[in-house]
């Protein structure tokens, strides 16, 4: 029989770290990150990091252990999520994959293996260069869209990252992001998986998403950018990220502070309803009401489970 692995995804602020940490708690589980900001060392506010009083005495895998100026891959997620849970299993304890980088967890429930690419650093210097240009990455996502349209439909055309990523692999392999994939997904998954997803009404969840980032600013998120901006030398990739990218346009003076935290919110709202899209291609997720109490959510999971 296979192991059982959990899997709660869901838009961001919609309650995912705090009841995959209240789960835990009750059956023994430890919790493994898919969350694409949360890998990376000093990105504790912009990426609502859950902090060690919100851990709750829960060891969390793969948090905190990406240099800003690093890259990382989904590729390298796999790698390293799948050691997590095997190490999890290993202990008698039931692995639990919490986040909203649909990326992430499709490479784990769909066992996609991302082949290891030596990559053109010329061709993706050329491309970066494109990208700071005016409508440069408004360009380089129309040409995305020609190589692999059925991507594309899941990336934003303000994703930097994985606009280049599906540019590079095609230049790279002549097989687009998406036929690599269907080849893998022939693989065999080793696990079963439980994908829940928490939900609430849109208005609330947007509502919820602008007093996070009010909370944000307060907490010293314009603080924690400059911060690394200090710290690290090259950031091509953090700095791309949602909340990140903005605060850095208001400090190079690009834009006012206010500008700054309105497009955050804004940019954040379209992500959440990115992501739910992203969820509700999976038939097997089941989804749960994020408001409804904890131990109800908890009691639906452990009927399905068992």
């Amino acid at each position: 029989m296979k192991p059982k692995v959990i899997v709660i995804c869901g838009p961001t602020a919609s309650g995912k770290t705090a009841l995959s940490i209240e789960l835990a708690k009750k059956i023994d589980g430890e919790i493994v990150s898919a969350d694409s900001m949360q890998i990376y060392k000093d990105m504790d506010i912009g990426s609502a990091k859950p902090t060690k009083e919100e851990m709750d005495g829960i060891k969390h895998y793969l948090l905190d252990f990406v240099s800003p100026e690093d890259r990382y891959s989904v590729a390298d997620y796999k790698k390293d999520a799948t050691i997590a849970i095997n190490e999890i299993i290993e202990k008698g304890k039931t692995p639990i994959v919490v986040g909203g980088t649909g990326l992430y967890i499709d490479s784990l429930i769909y066992n996609i293996d991302y082949p290891e690419i030596e990559f053109d650093e010329e061709y993706r210097k050329s491309l970066e260069k494109r990208a700071e240009e005016e409508e440069g990455l408004q360009k380089l996502y129309e040409e995305a869209k020609q190589i692999d349209e059925q991507a594309m439909k899941n990336i934003s055309q303000n994703d930097q990252k994985r606009i280049l990523r599906v540019l590079e692999l095609y230049h790279q392999t002549g097989k687009t992001k998406t036929e690599q994939e269907i080849e893998s997904r022939k693989n065999e998954v080793p696990y079963n998986y439980y994908v829940f997803a928490l939900n609430m009404d849109r208005e609330k969840l947007y509502d919820r998403i602008n007093k996070r980032v009010d909370i944000m600013v307060e907490q010293g998120l314009i603080e924690e950018v400059e911060g690394i901006i200090k710290k690290y030398k090259t950031y091509p990739t953090s700095m791309q990220a949602l909340g990140y990218k903005e605060i850095k346009e208001y400090l190079n003076r690009n834009i006012t502070k206010e500008q700054a935290i309105e497009t955050v919110k804004q940019e954040t709202r379209r992500y959440a309803k990115r992501q739910l899209t992203w969820f509700r291609k999976n038939k097997q997720t089941i989804w749960l009401d994020a408001l409804d109490k904890k131990e109800e959510n908890i009691r639906k999971i452990l009927e399905e489970i068992n």
